[in-house]
């Protein structure tokens, strides 16, 4: 069976990407399991001969950091610590992406800066590769001390605590451990804190929406070149020449998308009546493009993260160094969260308006797409919906990032909200889906106006396929039913999209 070794390699979205979808599991590399016990056996030598305090590792937490722990309730320090945190609220955490929090933060662990036992990282490699999720909340952390509450969630299960999703069943952590025969984790010094500093929460989040955008950004390219047919629209802004004399480069990948979409389309190459299109077709390689270099940069944010060490204290076992800072801040990732959101948004604020002049009445096609407008309806109520979610996203781009407040007493005084971020972001994502499962609704519908012409042959076979599912309309119907089919067709396309580097 095909692993994944967890080592100093550098993880990839790319990467990430195969291991999901492949379902490929995961172990510990001979130079990380190395490293992993050389830095606890470190730790065990430190703390056998040393009286100072050290945060965290025998002082209390937060605000609390001056007060001292004695060598004996190191452990229980630990395990108290996990359990108070655990104070998650809202809606359940998606099983995907609290596998890639189990993943993210075994990835951290691994670099032999943490202090963590071989045995706990195990267990959490025997969680993700068994399928066992444990019960995460949304709510609860403000992305600066790590995600400690919906960590702490993530690891109470090793403690015998909390509750799992095994085999789709909903279970505890103690029955868990009978069923698989283990025993709870002895938690030792700093692991505890090991496990909940970090910013797997906001990472996991995050690696899942841009997976997502990524693919979608592309898909949309696509959809976009369908309605351009359907509307009748020029080739010329996609001429090569225009984007090379801009070269931003999202804005020319998005242009020979659209090319490549509509090459052979009988068409795009009739004359045409009109000299411009409006600038949701005209100017999708500059919008398109724009959200498509925004993803790249926090593609590149975040590939730093998820490689990185982010809980605290960090230890550095050969320069005898165990330093308190403050690595699991999540100022980077909020910002970039934000920016984010606001380049998926724009994906669907341009989708929405390519769908409203379809449905106009312009170049040769009926009013609301339906050959008896007026008796019939069609397509008017769709882009209601699909501009009423467009309208939530522009409300869910509001920054998390510029937001803080005071916690522990004032110790904690600056925090990043990005945790908030990126559960916004994965909304926005999941409108994004519907907007563009409306748009091609419209875009599929509009096409049939053509006939005789045909368009492309990539368009001919990803509308045949398309028609598998959501019929052309001649009269009203229930639109509901086709539309949730249409967002669906969309959400299968855009897995089977390979995400590239």
């Amino acid at each position: 069976m095909e692993m994944h070794q967890i080592n100093k390699n550098w993880l990839t979205l790319e990467t990430i990407d195969t291991i999901i979808s492949s379902k490929v599991k995961i172990q510990l590399s001979a130079e990380a399991t190395k490293l992993v016990v050389k830095c606890r056996a470190y730790l065990d030598n430190k703390m056998s001969n040393n009286d100072k305090p050290i945060y965290g590792i025998n002082t209390g937490f937060g605000s609390l950091c001056n007060t001292e722990i004695s060598n004996e309730d190191l452990g229980k320090l630990q395990r108290n610590l996990v359990m108070s945190h655990a104070c998650g609220m809202g809606e359940e955490v998606p099983k995907e992406v609290v596998k890639l929090m189990l993943l993210l933060k075994i990835q951290g662990l691994s670099y032999g800066h943490s202090g963590v036992q071989l045995i706990t990282i195990q267990r959490l490699i025997d969680f993700y590769n068994n399928d066992i999720t444990p019960f995460v909340y949304q709510q609860g952390s403000l992305g600066a001390s790590g995600d400690l509450a919906p960590l702490a969630h993530l690891v109470l299960p090793l403690l015998g605590l909390g509750e799992v999703n095994y085999k789709g069943k909903r279970i505890s952590g103690s029955e868990l451990n009978k069923q698989m025969n283990w025993e709870e984790i002895q938690l030792q010094s700093k692991e505890g804190l090991a496990l909940l500093n970090g910013t797997q929460f906001m990472s996991a989040y995050g690696v899942h929406s841009l997976l997502r955008a990524k693919k979608l950004s592309t898909l949309t390219d696509l959809v976009t070149a369908i309605s351009i047919d359907a509307y009748d629209g020029r080739i010329s802004p996609f001429n090569d020449l225009v984007h090379k004399v801009r070269p931003h480069d999202g804005q020319l990948i998005t242009a020979r998308n659209i090319q490549m979409a509509l090459d052979g389309s009988e068409i795009i190459t009739q004359e045409k009546a009109h000299v411009q299109d409006p600038y949701s077709f005209r100017c999708s390689p500059q919008v398109h493009g724009a959200s498509k270099d925004a993803i790249a940069h926090v593609q590149s944010v975040f590939e730093k993260e998820i490689n990185s060490v982010t809980d605290n204290p960090t230890i550095f076992p050969d320069e005898d160094e165990i330093i308190s800072a403050g690595n699991f801040h999540g100022q980077p990732l909020a910002i970039s969260l934000d920016y984010l959101g606001i380049a998926i948004a724009e994906l669907g604020s341009i989708s929405e308006r390519r769908t409203y002049k379809l449905i106009g009445g312009e170049r040769g096609l009926p009013a609301f797409l339906v050959a008896n407008p007026g008796l019939n309806s069609g397509f008017m109520i769709p882009q209601y919906a699909q501009a009423s979610v467009v309208s939530q996203n522009k409300q869910l781009c509001s920054p998390c990032s510029i937001d803080t407040i005071d916690s522990s007493n004032g110790q904690e005084d600056h925090v990043s909200m990005g945790a908030n971020a990126a559960t916004k972001v994965y909304r926005i994502v999941d409108n994004l889906e519907k907007i563009m499962g409306v748009e091609l609704m419209n875009a599929a519908q509009g096409l049939e106006f053509r006939k005789p012409l045909e368009s492309s042959l990539v368009i001919t076979e990803f509308i045949t396929e398309y028609r598998k599912h959501v019929p052309f309309i001649t009269n009203d119907v229930e639109m509901h039913p086709l539309m949730e089919k249409s967002i669906q067709f969309i959400k299968e396309c855009s897995k089977n999209i390979a995400v590239k580097n």
